[in-house]
């Protein structure tokens, strides 16, 4: 059974974080062993030093957190974090090219960046909270078209974060075709253990040290 801690994206996204916090993140991550911080992209340079000479994963997030932004300028985000020392980009979808139904635009998105990550792991936020069902369904759907490695509930800045009901209708699309990342008010060991129980494979939450302690 892979222990718990390796499940866990230490996250810091807040915009007021400091160089000092982000430091102080990846000697947590360290300590306690966690598979990845997940980070803003200017801090990635700055994690790749502290991380040096361990196995603990950068993860940057793109296009945060709103996801408007066009998609040239996310596809060179993208670069500029993995040039800087990225292992993972977690990005999130144009949430209003989906509810316009703008579907090849969102898809040719999504392909537009797996692009740039090349083999490295890309996570596709969908932001659960701003979708029907139906949406969330079309967008682990070109998740998958896009050749998407994960699809992952929230940013954490929406109007809610992760739920069982969301993962459960993600897991019924994507099946074992993509892996699930559950972010988004997982402040708790029993949540992030029913999560990872129902199918998710990585768990993004500020609350690492008390999830594991």
């Amino acid at each position: 059974m892979i222990p718990l801690e390796n499940y866990i994206d230490h996250t810091l996204l807040k915009p007021s974080a400091t160089s000092q916090n982000i430091i102080q993140l990846c000697k947590e991550a360290k300590s306690y062993n966690f598979f990845a911080v997940c980070i803003n992209g200017s801090f990635v340079g700055l994690a790749k030093r502290e991380l040096a000479n361990s196995n603990i994963k950068i993860v940057a997030v793109v296009g945060f957190p709103i996801g408007a932004s066009a998609t040239s300028i996310k596809v060179l985000e993208t670069k500029t974090c993995i040039n800087d020392g990225a292992d993972e980009i977690d990005m999130v979808i144009n949430i209003g090219m989906l509810k316009s139904k703008d579907f090849k635009y969102v898809e040719n998105e999504i392909l537009a960046v797996k692009n740039e990550v090349g083999n490295r792991v890309l996570k596709v936020i969908i932001e659960t909270c701003y979708l029907t069902d139906e949406e969330k369904k079309v967008a682990c759907k070109l998740a998958m078209n896009a050749g998407a490695d994960f699809v992952k509930t929230s940013t954490g800045f929406g109007s809610n974060g992760a739920t069982t009901k969301d993962i459960l209708l993600m897991k019924e699309v994507v099946k074992k075709q993509l892996k699930i990342k559950a972010s988004g008010g997982i402040s708790n060991k029993e949540t992030a253990l029913n999560y990872i129980s129902i199918g998710v494979s990585r768990i993004g939450t500020s609350s690492g040290i008390k999830i594991v302690t």
